[in-house]
């Protein structure tokens, strides 16, 4: 707190025991002149210079953790942190040393942990506003900006597209929405052993089945991901197909959140349709466990359809088996830090207080675009997962499958996110 015309020195209170003796000092002082005032004004950056540092110090005189995932996890959350800090042409620049492709059409990126795409409330810097930095890197200054072709959320990482020309990003966002973007080939659902977990009568949405199982004429994007949940899901390999629509929860603190908009429900035993939500969407997830231990498994996902935390409610609410790191949809009343298991803690070696700053294990391992041009052949983008989602695996006792051995070793390189 800064008073007009009074001396900086003060009000500069640096901890609780020096409240008093400041605010003496504030009372005891006349009000300084205006000429005084003049002759010595406040200098904003160097009063915010000097707030910066006693932070920085107070950061430094917490104990270091000797457990190394918490403090593997600190520098994860100091890292996120720092993102809404730098400056975009650092940014801009972090960017370009995570390319996985780049050709004359487009530029495709692996999006860390922690940065919004878009910005939005209390978001001071976002991949859409680095897009012309960016482009002036890899193409020099006279660069035209680059353009999203999807999305993903803040805390998820993996393959993000960026184009070069409007129309070209235009062109793979509708290769997203009629579902030409295609993903790793799997068995058909309607197989024996892949359960549907559906709310509305079987496949009410326009299906074409082609190779690789079946596909959605109206889907909105579609990719590959891979999650690391609390429990197994059973079946171990199925089509979660639930409605989703966004509710106020009711708790101690009013939030609204995604949550399942069910066709039925259970009534005395017995299954009753019930009228839909005008606002509820459409929504179908194909999942598959590729790897599993007592307490934990590694999934892969398919979101058919593109809404809103699409894969988090249905693996939480539809499943029963959050997704690691997932605070905000393991409960539905509570906004509180996830709630784990002592094995599962036991096995990550945290500790229930700290596992609020756990990331969320969600990742966009890959992506296949048809071509773009009839000359062209299709493109396959794989994005190795961070560290900390690598770690993870290795200590819940997971596998990775071998999709690419490279790419998993060099992820658990240190120096890797």
């Amino acid at each position: 707190m800064v008073v007009p015309g009074c001396s900086a020195p003060g009000l500069w209170v640096r901890g609780f025991g020096q409240c008093l003796g400041s605010l003496f000092t504030l009372f005891s002082k006349p009000l300084c002149s205006a000429a005084a005032a003049a002759s010595q004004p406040l200098d904003a950056q160097r009063l915010a210079e000097r707030l910066r540092a006693q932070k920085q110090q107070q950061k430094t005189k917490e104990p270091a953790p000797t457990n190394p995932v918490q403090r593997r996890v600190r520098e994860l959350v100091r890292f996120t942190e720092q993102l809404q800090r730098v400056h975009p042409n650092v940014l801009a620049k972090a960017l370009s040393r995570g390319i996985v492709h780049q050709d004359k059409e487009l530029v495709v990126i692996n999006k860390p942990y922690g940065l919004p795409v878009h910005g939005g409330p209390g978001v001071k810097l976002c991949i859409s506003d680095v897009l012309p930095v960016l482009a002036k890197i890899l193409h020099g200054p006279k660069a035209k900006p680059l353009h999203l072709c999807h999305r993903l959320d803040k805390e998820t990482t993996g393959v993000m597209v960026l184009a070069w020309e409007k129309e070209v990003a235009h062109q793979v966002q509708e290769l997203f929405r009629t579902r030409q973007v295609r993903s790793l080939s799997w068995e058909d659902p309607l197989e024996e052993g892949i359960t549907t977990h559906s709310s509305i009568l079987a496949w009410e949405i326009p299906w074409t089945e082609e190779p690789g199982g079946l596909q959605s004429t109206g889907c909105k994007e579609q990719d590959t991901m891979e999650a690391i949940t609390v429990r197994v899901p059973v079946p171990e390999a199925g089509v979660v197909d639930i409605p989703i629509v966004e509710k106020e929860a009711q708790g101690q603190q009013h939030h609204h959140k995604m949550t399942l908009s069910p066709s039925y429900c259970m009534d005395d035993g017995k299954m009753v349709r019930v009228r839909s939500s005008r606002n509820a969407q459409l929504a179908v997830t194909q999942y598959q466990v590729l790897s599993s231990s007592l307490s934990a498994a590694l999934l892969e996902l398919q979101p058919i359809t593109g809404i809103k935390h699409q894969l988090r409610v249905h693996m939480s609410f539809g499943l029963d088996c959050p997704i690691l790191g997932d605070h905000k949809y393991s409960d539905w009343n509570r906004l509180a830090p996830q709630k784990l298991s002592a094995g599962i803690l036991k096995k990550l070696g945290l500790q229930q207080s700290k596992a609020r700053h756990l990331p969320l294990h969600l990742h966009a391992c890959q992506l296949t675009l048809p071509a773009l041009q009839p000359q062209k052949e299709e493109l396959t983008l794989l994005c190795r997962p961070p560290r900390y989602f690598v770690n993870s695996l290795r200590r819940l006792g997971l596998k990775m499958p071998s999709r690419d051995h490279s790419a998993d070793e060099e992820a658990a390189q240190p120096g890797a996110q």
